[in-house]
């Protein structure tokens, strides 16, 4: 399958009408076309135009108006058509693909479970595997790209033509430490009896094959390595741009006939270009690793698996996300660490369950470095994604983290127990744009350099299982991006210790004596809770004349620790780490809060000399502490009868997991024994704390604590920040009552 992402591609028209520029998003199973200033267009067939897109019961029909014109009054842009209608194209187109299965055992075609995590179908993915490669020439178009060209970018030893890495054959060797070689026969170009636009809605498949074997000769066992009648590889490349339309968009899909006693099973079609600058490899890699190895997409489709909420998936960090396009498709991803752990391709597998000092090496595809956690679906995998070889055009540089579960699907972006990602990158900004679709990768994904604990089951992101309890996974020391990165798996000795990066990239600006002093600020947000013990400060500035520059770390409280003061010794640059060992200003802060906002200050206080702050980080040794959140609310609101009943909301701001909760509650009402009282936690759980009990009294002012309330132990580990909740419902008539009052305290 491949996908598109907002690509601004070139479409043909026909009658003569020219080339028309639209941004695409989608695949084979349903997309969606917009002009560059985004109003949705739909191909009118009998106008042989693209013409703006107007909606009648939720489906795209045509306005008429074609694109070259003005788009008609009222039409907005962006249109979608409805989820029922989405949904029902993509089903009709989805199940196509599915292969070949028997009726009494029917497996719809997921990228979850019931393979080991693989699609279904017959798997090619070791030995010598030979597929065979037919170019396609339409009626009104044919391609000046030769069979000996194409040969050399599937086949090419040391292939390096038109800016691609390697070679399809040299891109799975490499992937599967060589336990895959993958060589296709190329023939053609054949010539096609209609026009391309035909074969827009008609599969050109059949036909081709029939010229193939028929009248070219072509004796298809020479493709079934293993001896059981069934084609081990069959790709069509058409002349021409690629089309993403219909039954030209690049696809895999299986299909059934049979030549002489030899049955095709799978198949693979995609484009061939217009010149030989057009060839590249990467749409045929990421549909070959569906066609040979059944590797799923690790993208969101959008309603395969029951969820209609768009995400990113794994983004671009796997060909089978979306790593197919980087560099144009000339450098595709590589295969990442969990879909090469699916199909057998390591040679080692190092387990990083028990304390250790581990060398991640970068295009070391043969080692598998894994985490297990208790569940056996379920591990952790890491691998070192610098940004060299096939990895030089991913956003980012450092070590991936990639939480697995064959059980899972690239559809679930919720990150719940019972529906998460089947691979999720473990965003190391915690930001979690692939989620939420806000990108398919940026600076930040990966684990820089990190001095103490990266990844833990108290850091963002966290090291936690789907079912949000510990895994037991720590992370820590990790080294520069690079050929080897280093880092330590277990606990960390020596106390607790809390790390902070931030890629600042901020201009200083130069001394003005006609104004105030200016500076830059750049901050980290650390959120464990405990006193400062002891701190590490590195920095790396770029500058003329360090001897200018007064460096200050400010804490949370607004306590300051000047850890440069302007020296005017000549010196360029400042690449320094300071710690409480060597710098006393920095002792000074043992003892602040470690929750908040940390800030790095930089200010230039002589003039001429500018630079830059790259970056910065801190570590923090410290102790724990129990903190206490507190929270009251006097709403004076009556309770109604029945129904929902009332509730009253305390916010508390800070982070971290509660030790102990209490509540206290002050309500009048004239029969209490109508009465549930709970108490709900901002992740949803509730405690009752009364429960139709106190027969006729009146009133009910009262706290309530663990020996109190056994069950308000269950709230122990909950993450405080956010709204906390009092419920109450009055469940009979007559009586009445007001809430006058109620607090929370909340140790943490």
């Amino acid at each position: 399958m491949s996908a598109i992402f907002g690509e601004t591609l070139v479409f043909s028209q026909g009658n003569g009408y020219g080339d028309v520029r639209l941004v695409v998003f989608g695949d084979e199973f349903y997309a969606r076309y917009e002009t560059e200033d985004g109003y949705t267009v739909v191909y009118d067939t009998d106008r042989e135009q693209y013409c703006y897109a107007i909606l009648l019961e939720g489906r795209f029909a045509s306005s008429g108006a074609p694109t070259t014109k003005h788009p008609p009054t009222g039409i907005r842009r962006h249109l979608k058509e409805s989820e029922s209608v989405r949904n029902e194209k993509f089903e009709m187109r989805y199940s196509r693909m599915r292969p070949p299965e028997p009726v009494e055992a029917p497996n719809r075609m997921r990228t979850f479970g019931a393979n080991e995590g693989l699609l279904p179908g017959r798997r090619v993915s070791e030995g010598n595997v030979k597929g065979l490669t037919v170019l396609v020439d339409f009626a009104d178009l044919s391609t000046d790209i030769t069979a000996e060209e194409v040969d050399a970018l599937l086949n090419g030893e040391n292939y390096r033509q038109n800016d691609n890495f390697c070679s399809v054959r040299e891109y799975f060797r490499l992937m599967s430490s060589g336990k895959l070689n993958y060589t296709n026969r190329v023939v053609g170009p054949i010539k096609l009896k209609h026009n391309r636009s035909y074969y827009v809605d008609n599969l050109l498949v059949r036909e081709a094959l029939d010229i193939v074997v028929n009248d070219l000769g072509i004796d298809l066992s020479e493709f079934d390595s293993r001896g059981e009648g069934i084609v081990d590889a069959l790709n069509f490349m058409y002349a021409g741009r690629t089309t993403y339309e219909g039954e030209l968009w690049p696809h895999n899909w299986a299909i059934d006939m049979d030549y002489g006693g030899i049955r095709t099973h799978f198949y693979m079609l995609t484009s061939l270009g217009r010149r030989p600058v057009d060839l590249s490899i990467g749409t045929f890699c990421h549909e070959n690793g569906h066609q040979l190895c059944r590797l799923p997409d690790l993208y969101d489709y959008g309603t395969r698996d029951g969820d209609s909420e768009k995400s990113n998936g794994i983004g671009v960090y796997c060909l089978m996300g979306s790593g197919n396009h980087l560099n144009y498709g000339r450098t595709p991803s590589p295969v990442c660490a969990y879909l090469r752990y699916l199909v057998d391709w390591q040679d080692q597998e190092v387990l990083l369950d028990g304390a250790g000092t581990h060398d991640a090496i970068h295009g070391d595809y043969g080692t598998i470095m894994k985490y297990e956690t208790d569940t056996p679906n379920e591990y952790f995998l890491i691998e070192n994604r610098t940004r060299l070889g096939l990895d030089a055009h991913i956003p980012d540089s450092g070590l991936a983290v990639y939480h697995c579960d064959i059980l899972g699907s690239n559809e679930w972006q919720g990150g719940t127990r019972e529906r998460h990602y089947q691979c999720g990158l473990l965003q190391a900004d915690g930001h979690l744009d692939l989620e939420n679709g806000r990108n398919y990768g940026d600076a930040g994904d990966l684990f820089d350099r990190v001095h103490g604990v990266a990844l833990s089951h108290d850091t963002t992101p966290s090291s936690r299982a789907w079912d949000g309890s510990d895994s037991g996974m720590t992370i820590s020391d990790i080294s520069a991006p690079g050929g080897a990165i280093q880092f330590k798996a277990g606990e960390v000795e020596n106390g607790l210790i809390v790390t902070g990066y931030n890629r600042a990239d901020l201009l200083i600006p130069d001394y003005d004596p006609d104004y105030e002093p200016e500076g830059i600020s750049s901050k980290i947000k650390l959120i464990q809770t405990g006193k400062v013990k002891a701190i590490k400060v590195g920095v790396d500035i770029i500058h003329t004349y360090v001897g200018d520059l007064r460096v200050e770390l400010e804490a949370p409280s607004g306590k300051k620790a000047i850890l440069r003061e302007p020296t005017g010794i000549q010196q360029e640059d400042l690449q320094e780490t300071y710690s409480s060992d060597s710098t006393h200003a920095l002792e000074e802060l043992a003892g602040e809060s470690v929750a908040g906002d940390w800030k790095l200050n930089i200010q230039d206080e002589l003039r001429h000399d500018t630079g830059r702050l790259n970056w910065w980080n801190i570590e923090i040794e410290y102790e724990s502490v129990d903190q206490i959140a507190e929270g009251e609310s006097s709403p004076d609101c009556q309770i109604p009868y029945k129904g929902t009943g009332l509730y009253d909301t305390i916010h508390i701001p800070h982070g971290g997991l509660a030790k102990d909760v209490r509540a206290s509650v002050e309500i009048a009402h004239t029969f209490i024994a109508d009465l549930i009282v709970e108490l709900i936690a901002p992740s949803g759980n509730s405690v009752t704390l009364h429960n139709r009990t106190g027969r006729w009294k009146n009133d009910l002012r009262r706290s309530y604590d663990k020996s109190s309330v056994p069950q308000l132990e269950g709230l122990e580990g909950e993450q405080i920040q956010g709204d906390w909740e009092l419920r109450i419902r009055d469940l009979d008539w007559l009586d009445v009552g007001t809430l006058e009052k109620w607090s929370i305290r909340v140790a943490y």
